[in-house]
């Protein structure tokens, strides 16, 4: 647990850079383990606006069906890709996808296409939650609110999650 010092000076620092950077940093604290390894409960990230998402971004983004609801997880179908998943693994378009990322097994076998202006997102800890496009589905590009650029907090941890 962060001392109230530290968390005060994350909190400022983070404030700062959103503020020197103009409106299109946004910090977030990370409220749950669905994203393990990468991020954990407790952390707090800086993220910038989406331009052009890319496999492997993790990104916010509302809940399809709960808005009041933020969620972070990590793009891995593009535009007019095909995932499959199968044995565990996720597949794109037939190939197997490299995720050094993911925790775990990728259950349960489903497929699902993003459309031309979607993109397929799931969460890293891949038991831990279904709160991903295994639920709701491909999610717009334009839904993609910001980009994970790098964590702040806690201080042993800084840098850009992978």
């Amino acid at each position: 647990m962060p001392s109230r010092r530290g968390a005060f000076v994350a909190t400022l620092l983070g404030t700062v850079v959103a503020t020197a950077a103009g409106r299109s940093l946004r910090r977030i604290a990370i409220a749950e383990h669905s994203m393990q390894p990468a991020l954990s409960s407790g952390d707090f990230v800086l993220a910038r606006r989406v331009r052009s998402p890319r496999r492997g971004d993790i990104v916010t983004f509302r809940h399809p069906e709960r808005p009041g609801m933020l969620l972070v997880k990590r793009i891995v179908g593009l535009p007019g890709e095909r995932l499959v998943i199968a044995d565990g693994q996720v597949h794109i378009d037939g190939a197997t996808l490299a995720e050094p990322w993911a925790n775990g097994p990728t259950l349960p076998p489903m497929e699902l296409e993003a459309g031309d202006d979607q993109v397929l997102v799931l969460s890293d800890n891949r038991s831990a939650t279904l709160a991903d496009s295994r639920m709701f589905g491909p999610v717009a590009t334009a839904a993609l609110e910001h980009r994970v650029l790098v964590r702040y907090w806690p201080l042993s941890t800084i840098g850009r999650p992978g």
